[in-house]
C-alpha cells in the first residue's frame, strides 16, 4: 500500500485506469456523506435530497465506466459523461453531469493527460456547467467549482503532479464552500453552506483519497444500486418448466458506417417498430452512434439478428424472466403479462403530456385532468433524465408537453428534452405542484400548433399560489418566523410565512395567507398521508366559518413530507 501511495503521489499523468479508480473513490465518498449533504437544506423540513441526487448521478457514471475496459482517458471520460447525463437527477445532479461532460470534451483527444491538460479540462467543465444554467447564481456549486479550478490551475508548475493538482483543488473547494453564505442571503439566513457545493467537495475529496490509495468507508459495493447480484436458484426453472415471461433483453449497439452511412441522421424508429412486433416494455435511445435498447421478448435471437443490420454490440444482457419471476415474486401475487403478448403501444398522436408527481391521490388527479404518463417523483425522489426519456417513448406523440412540478426537476426534464429526438418535447416550467395542476387544466390540445396549445397553460401558472405544510426538523428563524424543531411550518413558494404547533393550525394559517390576495377564491387541498380524517374535518369547518366565500376541493393526495399542499386560484 505504501508503495502505491508513493507512486500515486508522484503521478505525472492521468489515464483512464487512474481516473476510473478516482471516480469510484469520489462516488463512494459522496455516498458515505450523502445524508450530511441532504441535511444542508435551506428549509428546516425533511425534503433535502441534494446528496442523494448527486450521488445517484455520479454512480450512473461509474456504472458506465465499469463497462469500459480501457486505459484510454478519452474513452473512459466519454463513458462516464454519457452515464451521468442519463442518470442526472435534480438541478445539482444535472449541473454535476454537465461539469463532467465538459471535462470529457476537454479530454477528447487525450489517451492520458498531464496536470496542465487536466487543468484545462477542468476549466472546460466549469464553463459548460455555467452554460447549463440560464441565470447562474453565485454562492452555489458553480462558484465552488469555478473558484477551486481557477486556484488550482494558477498553482500549476513544472513540478506539479496529478496529486498536487487535486490537493490544491480540494483545498480551495473547501474554502470556497465556507464562503457560500457570504454570497447567498438564503444560505446565511438558514445558517448552512451550499449543499451542491458540498456534494462536489466530497466527490473531489474522494478523488484525492483514491489517489492516495486510501480505503473509503461506504464504498459503492455497499450501496444498493451496486450490490452484488443475489445468487440465482437455477432449480426454479428445470427440465419441465415452461418459458412464460420471455427474456429481458438489453443491448448497447454501436452503429457502424459500413452499415449506416449517415449515422447522424439515423432514425431509430425502424428498430423500435421492429421491437414492438416481437415484445413489450420497450426503450430505445440513441446517443451519437450508440443505441441503448431494452425489450421483453420471447425471441432475443431476433433482436440480436435485426440490430446487427445496423451495427455491432458493445454489451449484451439476456435474462430469463420466468426464472426471475419465480425467484423474486411470491406465488400469491399478480403475475406480469407474458412477453409473447406485446403491450399495446399508444397510437401516434399530435399531442401528449407527461407530469411528475407522487402520492396515489395526486397521481390519479393528474390522470383525471388528462395527463398521459406520470413520472413518479418529486421532492426527495427526483426522476432521472433517463426516466423522462422512457416516458417520452411511452407517450408516442409528435409534440410532448412536460410538467416537472418542482423547481428542482426542471433541469433534468430539459436535459431529457434536448437528448430526445423522436418528438418535439416542450417543458412547461411548472415549479410546484399547484402550478402544474392548473397549467395542465388549461392546456388546449385542440390547437393547431404547440405554441397556441401551451399559451393559456403558461399564463394560468402566473395566477396560482401554492402553499405547503411540513414538519420542522431543526430550530430556525427564517423570514422573521421563529421555528422550533417539531413545529408545523407554512411555506408559500420559497418563503416561510408561519409556524404552528399542530398541522391543522398551520394549514389554517396557510389558508389565511393565501386568501389575503383578493383575486384568490378557489382552494384545492391535497391532504398528505399523515393528515387524518379528523384533521380534514377541522380544516373544512374552519374554512366554512372564516372563508365562507371560498370554493374548496379536498383531495386525498396521500403524499409524503407535506401534510397539506394547498393550491389557491
Amino acid at each position: 500500500m505504501n508503495e502505491n501511495n508513493n507512486n500515486n503521489n508522484n503521478e505525472k499523468y492521468l489515464d483512464g485506469t487512474l481516473f476510473a479508480r478516482m471516480a469510484h473513490g469520489g462516488a463512494a465518498h459522496l455516498r458515505a456523506n450523502a445524508v450530511e449533504v441532504n441535511n444542508l437544506n435551506v428549509f428546516p423540513v425533511p425534503d433535502g435530497d441534494t446528496g442523494d441526487n448527486m450521488s445517484m448521478t455520479i454512480e450512473s457514471g461509474v456504472a458506465a465506466i465499469d463497462k469500459v475496459q480501457s486505459a484510454n482517458l478519452a474513452e473512459v471520460m466519454s463513458a462516464m459523461s454519457k452515464g451521468m447525463l442519463l442518470g442526472a437527477r435534480g438541478n445539482s445532479g444535472v449541473i454535476l453531469s454537465q461539469f463532467f461532460s465538459g471535462m470529457a470534451k476537454g479530454f477528447e483527444k487525450n489517451d492520458r493527460a498531464d496536470p496542465y491538460a487536466v487543468g484545462e479540462a477542468l476549466k472546460v467543465g466549469v464553463k459548460q456547467a455555467y452554460g447549463s444554467v440560464l441565470t447562474p447564481t453565485e454562492g452555489t456549486i458553480l462558484t465552488v467549482a469555478r473558484e477551486a479550478v481557477d486556484y488550482a490551475v494558477k498553482k500549476l508548475n513544472d513540478d506539479s503532479t496529478i496529486q498536487s493538482l487535486f490537493n490544491d483543488l480540494t483545498e480551495e473547494m473547501y474554502a470556497s464552500l465556507q464562503r457560500t453564505p457570504e454570497l447567498l442571503e438564503v444560505l446565511r439566513e438558514a445558517s448552512v453552506i451550499d449543499s451542491g457545493g458540498a456534494g462536489l467537495f466530497y466527490i473531489m475529496e474522494g478523488f484525492n483519497k483514491a489517489l492516495l490509495g486510501e480505503e473509503i468507508k461506504g464504498s459503492l459495493d455497499d450501496h444498493a444500486t451496486h450490490a452484488p447480484a443475489k445468487a440465482i436458484d437455477f432449480s426454479k426453472f428445470d427440465e419441465d418448466s415452461e418459458l412464460v415471461y420471455g427474456y429481458c433483453t438489453e443491448v448497447l449497439l454501436r452503429l457502424q458506417r459500413k452499415k449506416v452511412p449517415d449515422i447522424d441522421n439515423f432514425d431509430i424508429s425502424v428498430i423500435r417498430e421492429f421491437l414492438e412486433s416481437i415484445g413489450n416494455s420497450i426503450v430505445s435511445v440513441r446517443d451519437g452512434s450508440i443505441v441503448k435498447i431494452h425489450v421483453h421478448t420471447m425471441t432475443p435471437d431476433k433482436v440480436l439478428a435485426f440490430c446487427r443490420n445496423y451495427g455491432e454490440f458493445l454489451t449484451i444482457k439476456i435474462e430469463n424472466m420466468s426464472l426471475q419471476h419465480n425467484e423474486t415474486i411470491p406465488e400469491d401475487e399478480k403475475k406480469p403479462e407474458p412477453a409473447e403478448k406485446p403491450e399495446a403501444r399508444k397510437e401516434r398522436r399530435k399531442y401528449g403530456t407527461v407530469a411528475v408527481c407522487a402520492g396515489r391521490g395526486i397521481e390519479e388527479s393528474f390522470r383525471g385532468i388528462g395527463v398521459d404518463v406520470i413520472v413518479s417523483g418529486g421532492q426527495t425522489n427526483n426522476p432521472s433524465t433517463e426516466d423522462f426519456i422512457k416516458a417520452f417513448d411511452e407517450v408516442n406523440a409528435d409534440y410532448i408537453f412536460v410538467f416537472p412540478n418542482n423547481g428542482n426537476i426542471v433541469m433534468a426534464a430539459k436535459q431529457a428534452a434536448a437528448i430526445y429526438k423522436n418528438s418535439d418535447v416542450r417543458v412547461i416550467e411548472s415549479k410546484d405542484l399547484g402550478a402544474g395542476f392548473v397549467a395542465v387544466s388549461y392546456l388546449d390540445l385542440t390547437a393547431d400548433d404547440p405554441e397556441t396549445a401551451a399559451h393559456e397553460a403558461i399564463n394560468a401558472m402566473e395566477n396560482v399560489l401554492t402553499g405547503q405544510v411540513s414538519t420542522a426538523i431543526r430550530d430556525a428563524n427564517m423570514n422573521g418566523v421563529n421555528i422550533e424543531n417539531g413545529d408545523h411550518i407554512c411555506i408559500v413558494g420559497k418563503t416561510v410565512v408561519d409556524s404552528k404547533k399542530t398541522r391543522v393550525e398551520a394549514a389554517e394559517a396557510l389558508i389565511d395567507n393565501l386568501l389575503r390576495d383578493p383575486s384568490k377564491f378557489m382552494l384545492t387541498i391535497f391532504a398528505g398521508c399523515d393528515a387524518t380524517e379528523q384533521d380534514n374535518a377541522e380544516l373544512q369547518k374552519y374554512i366554512e366559518e372564516k372563508h365562507s366565500d371560498a370554493e374548496t376541493y379536498f383531495i386525498d393526495g396521500d403524499q409524503e413530507i407535506y401534510s397539506y399542499i394547498i393550491v389557491a386560484e
